[in-house]
């Protein structure tokens, strides 16, 4: 007798819904087929242009924003400033989706308050796991871009002498651990690579991660591995 085939997985009773903004209608249609398609998202608006993005997210209130960098009218650096940078009031949740891997207006605009970023051609599944990440308060951000965006950047702030390896004084100082999660976060790891590689727990991971944010004063993952290349905690093979 044939054993019956496993049931689906139910649809959370509520979707994660999504803002597409880009120039490309073709962009936002790939987007947007792919992501109706799961069985947890829903995409909510479309935008063509940063003005228009910034308009509908505000008054549909989206639980994830997919922004493209260069886009007419406001780019995305400005749009993801206005939703989600220092100051703004009850802030969204934005995902720079770009063509630019080492192109310092990414980097502006995780500074200006997006928790992550990716290549367009990273593939739809990794925009899936980056809109689920974003809606749960993580970031998703290449390892591969994460590495080369923030050594390029943090080499061209240093001119001629290099940052010592010591970690700056902080009113409350990272542990051995927490360094050690932090310099993995930098080098782009997920948070069950950093469990692997440290024989932790994946809770564990998320503490540390935790304790991490409120001593750097950081908001996400990508800030941290800012802070981690800024200041010279991250070596490189």
């Amino acid at each position: 007798m044939t054993a019956p085939a496993p049931a689906p997985m139910p649809a959370p009773a509520t979707p994660i819904r999504v803002l597409i903004a880009d120039d490309q209608e073709m962009v936002r249609t790939g987007f947007r087929f792919f992501l109706d398609a799961q069985p947890d998202m829903t995409v909510v608006a479309e935008a063509a242009d940063g003005e228009e993005a910034v308009t509908l997210a505000r008054q549909v209130r989206p639980d994830v924003c997919l922004l493209d960098i260069r886009m007419p009218r406001l780019d995305g650096l400005e749009a993801t400033r206005l939703l989600a940078g220092p100051g703004v009031e009850d802030p969204l949740r934005v995902v720079v989706v770009t063509t630019f891997d080492l192109d310092e207006y990414v980097y502006g605009a995780l500074r200006g308050g997006a928790c992550g970023f990716l290549l367009k051609d990273s593939g739809p599944t990794l925009l899936a796991e980056a809109v689920r990440a974003a809606a749960a308060g993580d970031s998703l951000v290449s390892p591969s871009v994460t590495v080369r965006l923030l050594k390029h950047l943090t080499e061209k702030e240093e001119t001629h002498t290099r940052r010592t390896a010591a970690a700056p004084s902080l009113a409350d100082p990272l542990t051995d651990r927490e360094l050690e999660v932090v310099r993995l976060v930098a080098l782009g790891r997920t948070n069950a690579e950093i469990a692997t590689e440290l024989f932790v727990s994946l809770s564990t991971v998320k503490t540390h991660l935790s304790s991490v944010q409120v001593k750097l004063g950081t908001r996400n993952r990508v800030e941290i591995a800012a802070w981690a290349w800024q200041h010279g905690q991250v070596n490189p093979a």
